[in-house]
């Protein structure tokens, strides 16, 4: 229970920090952030939470990351399900407490509310086989630097820097395309509060993540890992 409540705690953090800054200062001209700003939040959500949580749960935030390190070896198979519970409602926690807080001025709107989405609902305007294609990269990428950077072998004390920096990396190619998920716990979150569209476009930001993690574990575990015990 302590591992779910990390969870839980940690992926809402994700979400009010990585979404909250594109809610509510990436439109603000006067204050710079943009999309290098955005980056950098969601960054720095998993990086600070990587070192607040990760002794107690492993700090995964996304299913597609428990999927992945399950695939790889480093994971329990039956703490999949309750992680991905426990995700999945922290992200909820979290885009409930941004829709408070982006509600609470006069003439609000929460607009597209950081969801993601492709075609028309793509920032950049990218159609759904180049959003599948990112999304199967970037959360494949995402998932080497994990097992790789948490390796017994790697230096330690650095997994966070890495993972961190980058999921900044990662926003920072693939926002233009997708608004970034590589995270079906944060797309879900977003799109309960849009509906509409974000719902109806919702299946790709669980198919493609979980695809790319699988992809990830299979080569690490079998090609890119020492042969010692991970």
């Amino acid at each position: 229970m302590k591992k779910l409540i990390a969870e839980f705690i940690g992926t809402l953090w994700l979400v009010l920090g990585g979404c909250g800054s594109a809610v509510l200062a990436a439109g603000f001209p006067e204050l710079g952030i943009g999309f290098l700003g955005v980056a950098l939040a969601f960054g720095l959500s998993v990086l600070t939470m990587v070192y607040a949580i990760g002794h107690i749960s492993g700090c995964h935030l996304n299913p597609a990351v428990s999927i992945g390190l399950w695939i790889g070896g480093r994971f329990d198979a039956k703490d999949l399900i309750p992680y991905i519970i426990a995700q999945v409602l922290g992200g909820i926690a979290g885009a409930g407490i941004l829709y408070l807080i982006a509600i609470g001025k006069a003439g609000a709107s929460i607009g597209s509310f950081a969801a993601n989405g492709f075609g028309e609902h793509s920032p950049g305007g990218y159609n759904m086989t180049a959003a599948l294609v990112s999304e199967i990269v970037m959360t494949f990428m995402f998932l080497i630097v994990i097992l790789g950077s948490t390796h017994k072998n790697a230096p330690k004390g650095f997994a966070g820097i890495a993972i961190g920096l980058t999921l900044t990396l990662i926003h920072l190619i693939s926002i233009p395309v997708t608004n970034t998920s590589v995270n079906p716990a944060r797309s879900t979150s977003q799109a309960l509060f849009v509906g509409d569209w974000a719902l109806g476009q919702l299946w790709l930001f669980w198919i493609a993540p979980i695809i790319g993690a699988i992809i990830a574990g299979l080569v690490y575990k079998n090609l890119l890992s020492s042969p010692e015990k991970q």
